[in-house]
């Protein structure tokens, strides 16, 4: 296996930060890095600061201080098939396409070496392209570990090419459903902010970035309520990392059950009673893959796959239905 090289970044306290534990800071910054995981780069000696050599985990952080992380190689993961339940929308000598489920993570990943969906294909499919490397055979494109619906992965490398191009090419197209918080103006539009891993908080991604990348999301409404949440079709021109999170979160529309990017704080502005309980329990951001097409690799077909809306997705447009009168 290949590994990555290590990687070297610096951080700066801001004023939410401030008065925090250097232990507590560093994890909350740096992606897939545990209070655990900080602990080791402290002890190996890979943490650095021009406004202290007394660097200790307990080390209380003041706003401006600056600190340098030497990230090392991540650790070898052997990626084991695992039986687990995938539900399967078509498949063929070629491809598969899945209805992937919320919480299951597609790719291993440090923390992630088992019961992610590669794992399950690789029990299912025996072979699948190599070009995503052994951490991701035949895996051209994911979802987050909260988004539900349509994926496609490739068997052959034949059809991981074509899907990559089509992909690159923006002639794949991926349609989602959102439930977010907020009321619009217009019945559709689109946002086109440039967004990259954020400068803030290394976990998030935002268009406050020293790396934008080109993202462009659009939307029209499909269904409003009175108590504020909105359920918007979102057609995805681009693939960046958590695009339509960001984009409607820095909006001022953040998706329902999404804690990541605000959407929980909305939760105190609904009003009554039993659709506030059933939001504050959503466990993952209300998004869901529901349309993708495509050309088949081989032949050239053009295919167009759906997903319905998961349980809890339908049980929460069926609960916003009962609850509050659609508005027109």
């Amino acid at each position: 296996m290949k590994h990555q090289q290590e990687e070297k970044i610096q951080l700066k306290v801001d004023g939410v930060s401030a008065g925090k534990r250097l232990d507590v800071f560093l994890s909350e910054k740096v992606q897939n890095y545990s209070r655990s995981s900080v602990k080791r780069l402290f002890e190996k000696k890979l943490i650095s600061s021009p406004h202290t050599s007394k660097l200790k985990p307990s080390l209380i952080v003041e706003e401006g201080m600056l600190f340098s992380l030497t990230l090392p190689e991540p650790e070898t993961i052997d990626v084991i098939p695992e039986h687990i339940h995938l539900d399967v929308l078509y498949e063929d000598a070629d491809i598969i396409v899945l209805n992937k489920q919320a919480g299951i993570v597609v790719h291993p990943a440090k923390g992630n070496a088992k019961g992610t969906l590669v794992n399950a294909l690789l029990a299912h499919c025996k072979d699948l392209s190599g070009i995503g490397g052994e951490l991701k055979p035949g895996i051209v494109h994911r979802l987050d570990k909260g988004t539900s619906g349509v994926m496609v992965a490739a068997k052959n490398d034949l059809a991981h090419q074509s899907l990559a191009t089509q992909f690159s090419s923006r002639s794949l197209s991926k349609t989602y459903l959102a439930f977010v918080y907020g009321k619009f103006k217009d019945e559709s539009g689109s946002f086109s902010t440039a967004i990259g891993r954020s400068q803030r908080d290394r976990k998030k991604y935002s268009q406050h970035t020293l790396k934008p990348k080109e993202a462009l999301t659009a939307w029209k409404v499909l269904e409003r309520f009175s108590c504020g949440v909105t359920l918007v079709e979102v057609a995805l021109h681009t693939g960046r990392t958590h695009q339509i999170r960001v984009h409607f979160s820095e909006a001022g529309f953040p998706l329902v059950g999404d804690i990541t990017y605000g959407g929980e704080k909305q939760v105190n502005r609904i009003q009554l009673k039993q659709l506030k309980l059933y939001l504050s329990k959503l466990q993952r951001p209300a998004l869901h893959s529901f349309r993708m097409n495509f050309s088949h690799p081989r032949t050239h077909d053009e295919l167009s796959f759906e997903a319905p809306l998961p349980n809890d997705l339908q049980e929460l447009l069926d609960v916003l239905r009962k609850s509050e009168p659609t508005l027109s």
